[in-house]
């Protein structure tokens, strides 16, 4: 499985079967997640087999199931896109393994003494990981001209069309997809309405934007 495989097949799955992650897919996980860390200034840190995060309330509010494995995706403050760029890395990185996974940024339990912060640090949300009961399912989601600006429409290059259709399949927060993406030129300004966690989503968004279209970082208009 490829990146852009990832993002066709990965959905949120919240209900996960009683079987630990094997200790081989644990030590990549921790690798990349070490990797991630390095590149970005983030403090991601995995969790395993800790099922108080995701207990009592929790699990009935957010109808998680069964979820003992989750990443703790920590930071400064304002690293909020951050988090959602390098934390779907990890995501789709996760997918390729063999594991299922959903974002989750309210509906948990910080558990003391499971993880670590720094000075100036929170933690924004976590990524619960596992092996789903199901792949879960697709959800409705926005058309290509919702998430455009005016000169995305017409004549825009094939590489911004497949950028702006592998971005409509970013996971985001009860489904808004509030970026958009607009060509200037040769460069691209992704910006994002308020909205619940939107600076996670438009990181999420901006990923997938990348691997779609084919083109590195710098393709952003800053």
């Amino acid at each position: 499985m490829d990146p852009i495989q990832a993002i066709r097949e990965r959905h949120s799955v919240r209900a996960y079967q009683e079987k630990p992650i094997d200790a081989d897919t644990v030590e990549k996980l921790r690798t990349t997640i070490a990797q991630l860390n390095a590149e970005s200034g983030l403090n991601m840190q995995l969790v395993v087999d800790e099922p108080k995060a995701f207990s009592g309330f929790f699990v009935h509010y957010g109808k998680f199931h069964s979820v003992r494995n989750y990443v703790v995706v920590a930071g400064k403050k304002d690293a909020e896109e951050m988090c959602g760029y390098y934390g779907e890395k990890l995501v789709l990185e996760a997918q390729m393994l063999g594991l299922n996974s959903c974002w989750v940024g309210l509906t948990y339990k910080k558990v003391k003494g499971e993880y670590t912060l720094r000075e100036d640090e929170k933690v924004h949300l976590v990524i619960a990981l596992g092996y789903g009961v199901t792949q879960g399912v697709s959800h409705k989601i926005k058309s290509y001209d919702d998430v455009v600006g005016e000169k995305g429409n017409g004549d825009a290059p094939e590489w911004f069309v497949r950028g702006v259709e592998a971005a409509l399949l970013a996971p985001t927060a009860v489904n808004q997809q509030k970026f958009v993406f607009t060509l200037k030129d040769d460069k691209v300004e992704a910006t994002t309405k308020w909205g619940f966690f939107s600076k996670v989503d438009l990181g999420i968004a901006k990923l997938h934007f990348e691997i779609g279209s084919g083109k590195d970082s710098t393709v952003w208009l800053l």
